[in-house]
């Protein structure tokens, strides 16, 4: 198969965006407008590092010579210009072409322009530049906030009711990791999620700590019931 650039192999797209809720339809719809994407990878969340994106993680491995990966924009693919440095050369490096289609910018190996390469560096800086202006500023306005005594948090990852449904289908025997998948979120979350709320099993309400406390409790009756009943039969 010979892709719209000319090059052996497959058109393979990378979104990213912010959050959960967050949609990935402009993404997707500036992607199929550069041409057939063989396939797609995605990540619902903000992780700063490759590391933290598994859907990245994912995309790297697949890839292989020849392919081409099609990316909207810089800040999509990295957070950082040292992470961005490195992916690039990474994939570059593996025969792989990365194309970003809002920079109008496109490294393969052994056949990048240095001007291409000095506007990744320049471009890959006024991005990290950019998002340490908008921390900068966000703290400021949690600091506010704090202070008038309107500052609520982080908006949680997953809602009540998508908690209680997590919950209720655990007890049902599914998976940890197959919901987390499911829910846009990392097993960890579930974990603090199941933390935090108490499970209901139709017999009442109790958490895991509880269920610990209560599991000592009948244990600690047995024991002296039983030794009750070898005092009085001595």
């Amino acid at each position: 198969m010979v892709n719209d650039s000319g090059s052996h192999g497959q058109r393979v797209g990378y979104i990213r965006v912010s959050t959960v809720e967050q949609n990935n339809q402009r993404q997707k719809e500036l992607l199929n407008a550069s041409g057939r994407i063989d396939r797609f990878f995605e990540d619902k969340i903000s992780g700063r590092t490759k590391t933290a994106r598994p859907g990245l993680g994912e995309c790297m491995a697949y890839v292989r010579d020849g392919d081409e990966l099609v990316v909207s924009s810089i800040d999509r693919l990295a957070r950082s210009l040292t992470d961005l440095r490195g992916i690039v050369d990474e994939l570059t490096g593996k025969g792989v072409t990365v194309t970003f289609l809002h920079e109008n910018l496109a490294f393969a190996k052994d056949t990048t322009d240095p001007r291409a390469d000095l506007m990744l560096g320049i471009l890959g800086s006024f991005a990290e530049f950019e998002r340490a202006i908008i921390r900068e500023r966000q703290a400021e306005g949690i600091a506010l906030a704090k202070k008038a005594g309107k500052y609520k948090g982080r908006k949680p990852a997953l809602s009540p009711q998508q908690v209680a449904e997590i919950k209720r289908r655990i007890l049902a025997g599914e998976s940890k990791a197959a919901l987390a998948r499911e829910f846009g979120v990392t097993r960890p979350t579930v974990y603090r999620a199941l933390k935090t709320h108490s499970y209901r099993d139709g017999a009442g309400e109790y958490t895991p700590h509880s269920t610990c406390r209560m599991a000592g409790h009948m244990c600690r009756h047995m024991v002296r019931h039983t030794l009750y009943h070898m005092s009085v039969h001595m």
